[in-house]
């Protein structure tokens, strides 16, 4: 019963994750839907500023608390709603906040943790006892897994929560920043194509060039890969076989 009690907020939370991916909301947030209601939205947030703001990182909060997939999609709106600089600002807010609350829901839920930890825990495990540090700022910033994912390891592995933190916003802001780009981007160039899409709308530098550095990122745990057996390689080069005469 304790432990079900301990689990508890995460189950609520995978519940309420549950409801929001199947209630649809996600399509309604898409670059098409924001352009073909737009100026219904540029009124409801000029009538409603302060509210359409916290309403905005209330969702996005919910959204990165529960770990479902396509949160790309709220912060791009974020992006198209209220422009990069805002967009992004709000969007760093409702990111911190839902990966706090997830993590303090998922270390509750683990305690000290098990035995048996998953195969994703059990790999970085290594690495983040040797250098807690570089390796939890290496997973906010590289790309190598979901970010709810990633944020559910690191409770396990009983990362201390300032380092979580600054690490998390760090990383998590600097991924965010271009996809609340690609959203401001794309509002402007759907709103010139009057709702267009094709080819032509991915040539508007104001969408190309996020998309560009996000291709980058998700490069970059390949990138390190490589880099990592060489330096293993050059460290320990293969010893010639000697057969006998």
């Amino acid at each position: 019963m304790s432990r079900l009690r301990a689990a508890l907020p995460l189950i609520l939370l995978v519940i309420a994750g549950i409801v929001l991916f199947s209630s649809g909301l996600l399509d309604r947030l898409h670059p098409e839907q924001l352009v073909t209601h737009q100026t219904q939205l540029r009124a409801n947030i000029a009538d409603a500023p302060w509210l359409s703001r916290l309403a905005y990182i209330g969702l996005l909060t919910l959204a990165m608390s529960t770990g479902i997939p396509g949160t790309v999609i709220i912060i791009m709106a974020g992006g198209f709603a209220f422009g990069a600089v805002e967009g992004s600002i709000y969007s760093s807010i409702g990111l911190t906040l839902g990966t706090l609350i997830l993590f303090l829901a998922s270390r509750y839920a683990f305690g000290t943790g098990s035995k048996h930890p998953p195969a994703l825990v059990d790999k970085l495990h290594h690495g983040f006892e040797r250098h807690p540090t570089a390796y939890t700022m290496f997973l906010r910033f590289v790309p190598v897994a979901p970010f709810g994912l990633v944020t559910v390891a690191l409770a396990w592995l009983r990362c201390p929560l300032w380092l979580f933190m600054g690490a998390s916003w760090l990383g998590g802001t600097v991924s965010l920043i271009f996809e609340t780009s690609i959203g401001a981007g794309l509002g402007e160039a759907l709103a010139r194509s009057h709702g267009h899409f094709g080819f032509s709308l991915l040539m508007q530098r104001a969408v190309w060039l996020p998309l560009s550095a996000i291709g980058v990122l998700a490069l970059l745990p390949l990138l390190v890969e490589r880099l990592s057996r060489y330096r293993r390689e050059k460290a320990h080069p293969p010893q010639p076989e000697h057969t006998d005469p």
